[in-house]
């Protein structure tokens, strides 16, 4: 059997080998990679990716990282695409061929056809003299030294290089296209991510009770306020204004600092100037002021009133935290 060392030794030589792989394309950076990232933001169309075996999951992944980053991308598989899918090809799209060896059959059959189509094709492959990268528009280098599968076949090193050089594309465009994190947001609504830059208090906030009490509340209507609004928590509101709040901790303070407690009002008990928040404001900031604050709840102000409260639940709750 295997031994542990032996296992992470093995484990540290492949990612120092995919490491040192990506590492060497940056000597390879040059006129065709600007030639295509500046192709490509100066298209009217859309990004297809084609490739075959490894080289066409790489692809995939690429498509998925331009279209969450504002760039329009498609995949084409190239055994597909000469049978029916090169339909999927625009009048102004570039064309994207993905192959480490450059030499595939499929892809020698493809290019010939994508040219007829007047397209751009631009070639991310390992062999400068190959088929593809003498046939495409622009050359994108992605070869490697070596593979990090001990018998030097299996792609490893290779599909991590394209990868890499597919994430370099899409950072350029996102640049290029002014893609900030409003963009961001729009295309990512349904992640933690994309909630963190859209999600509004007041999206959240009426979902829950609104507690509330007189300053002149006695203890029982205080408890049972707090208690059954489930909050953990009750503003002080006197002729429409915030005057305070009561927290349970303190209720709970209150009474270990004195044994009779019958004639204690809201207000004997309340914070002055509880932490308030506007309902327009994102969530994440509600958060940031629970952190810096220490408490777990939030006054929400609506047109400068008490509107509700915010509870640290409710933004666990939407995967803010």
């Amino acid at each position: 059997m295997i031994q542990a060392k032996e296992i992470l030794a093995l484990a540290t030589e492949t990612l120092k080998t995919e490491s040192d792989s990506i590492l060497g394309l940056i000597n390879k950076l040059g006129e065709g990679f600007v030639n295509s990232v500046q192709l490509i933001h100066a298209s009217k169309g859309r990004i297809v990716i084609t490739g075959i075996g490894k080289s066409a999951n790489i692809a995939n992944k690429i498509v998925a990282t331009l279209n969450s980053t504002g760039s329009p991308a498609i995949f084409m598989h190239a055994a597909d695409a000469i049978h029916g899918d090169l339909g999927n090809i625009q009048k102004n799209d570039v064309v994207i061929c993905i192959s480490n060896s450059g030499n595939t059959p499929e892809i020698k059959v493809l290019i010939p056809y994508i040219k007829k189509l007047g397209n751009k094709i631009i070639a991310f492959a390992g062999n400068e003299n190959s088929f593809l990268a003498e046939h495409a528009d622009l050359f994108v280098y992605t070869g490697v030294a070596k593979e990090a599968c001990p018998n030097n076949l299996a792609p490893t090193s290779s599909t991590t290089a394209q990868l890499a050089m597919g994430d370099a594309l899409a950072v350029c465009l996102l640049k290029l296209n002014g893609f900030g994190e409003t963009d961001f947001a729009k295309y990512h609504p349904g992640g933690a991510l994309g909630k963190k830059l859209y999600l509004k208090v007041k999206d959240i906030y009426p979902l829950n009770e609104k507690p509330e009490i007189s300053p002149k509340a006695n203890l029982k209507e205080l408890i049972v306020e707090i208690s059954s609004k489930r909050l953990g928590v009750a503003a002080v509101i006197e002729n429409g204004e915030l005057k305070g709040i009561v927290t349970d901790g303190d209720l709970r303070r209150m009474m270990m600092k004195t044994d009779d407690f019958s004639n204690f009002t809201a207000k004997d008990i309340m914070s002055v100037a509880p932490k308030t928040i506007d309902e327009n404001e994102l969530a994440v900031a509600a958060l940031e002021l629970m952190e810096q604050n220490k408490i777990t709840q939030l006054i929400v102000m609506k047109d400068q009133q008490y509107a509700g409260i915010i509870h640290l639940h409710d933004l666990l709750r939407e995967g803010i935290l």
